[in-house]
């Protein structure tokens, strides 16, 4: 499990490129036979991926989290972005489509991912299996597990074609759909010809928020603004990477190609729409 120390805006001025990637970018989450996780000291949270590869990977506990094992203090998200798995939970099997969420609470003591077949192109002999994406923060009570799948959550359609912004949000976890005690995730897909995946570009003083970039295609790639609105950086960020963004950094991104995007939030409360708009012209 990589650290990911806390800062704040009056780092911005000073951190170079690499700086910025090192705090704020995670180029690998998804590592074939592995669960690459990151833990970030904004707001507690751990992210990355499993991705069992034809093999049956067990959720671990970690040193940095103290628990005797991973959800003892903890609730997790999951949303698959590759092919059909499963997730068994405490002997519970579920499986997750691509694109489905699954929710764990607190208290789930087994955790183990897997392929639902060999995780193998039979063809090509590439990987074709499931890729599970993580999110997950302290919980202080338990809710039941619940999976959704694809386009069964509370769908939003939001933006313009005119503005480069058309695109469907589906709501997973959040206050009227799957309870947590403090995650809020979804999966956010821009239609062709779409690039801008928020616009205003908006902070959430009272929440961390990190996304995944995926289905971003191979020669294309996604601008992140990040920083406060008088001192704006930029990341450049490809497919299946991952962003940090603390509660005072504001957040938006274009790409080169349309591409979707899972967006997952823990803080102080779990109201999607608590944000604060920064319009384009007060940025700097």
């Amino acid at each position: 499990m990589q650290q990911r120390y806390a800062t704040n805006p009056a780092q911005i001025p000073g951190m170079t490129t690499e700086d910025l990637r090192d705090a704020y970018l995670i180029p690998e989450v998804f590592t074939p036979g592995q669960v690459t996780l990151t833990y970030t000291h904004h707001d507690r949270i751990v992210l990355g991926g499993a991705v069992p590869a034809g093999t049956d990977l067990v959720l671990p506990t970690y040193p940095e989290i103290r628990s005797e094992y991973f959800l003892e203090h903890r609730e997790v998200g999951i949303i698959n972005v590759g092919g059909t798995g499963t997730v068994t939970a405490d002997g519970e099997a579920f499986t997750l489509v691509n694109g489905a969420c699954l929710y764990l609470g607190r208290g789930v003591r087994e955790v183990v991912f897997a392929d639902a077949d060999s995780g193998v192109d039979a063809e090509s002999g590439a990987q074709s299996g499931a890729q599970f994406y993580l999110f997950s923060a302290p919980a202080h009570t338990a809710y039941p597990t619940a999976l959704v799948n694809p386009g069964e959550g509370t769908v939003r359609e939001l933006g313009d074609q005119l503005t480069s912004n058309r695109r469907t949000l589906n709501q997973y976890i959040h206050e009227n759909g799957i309870r947590s005690c403090q995650i809020v995730m979804g999966v956010t897909t821009l239609h062709p010809g779409s690039m801008w995946n928020t616009m205003p570009a908006h902070t959430h003083d009272r929440r961390t928020e990190c996304y995944l970039y995926f289905d971003v295609p191979e020669d294309a790639r996604v601008v992140h603004l990040l920083g406060e609105r008088d001192e704006t950086r930029h990341l450049i960020v490809a497919d299946r990477q991952a962003i940090i963004s603390p509660s005072w950094s504001l957040h938006s991104g274009v790409g080169t190609a349309a591409y979707s995007f899972i967006w997952a939030m823990a803080g102080e409360n779990q109201a999607f729409d608590d944000m604060d708009a920064a319009a384009i012209t007060d940025l700097h």
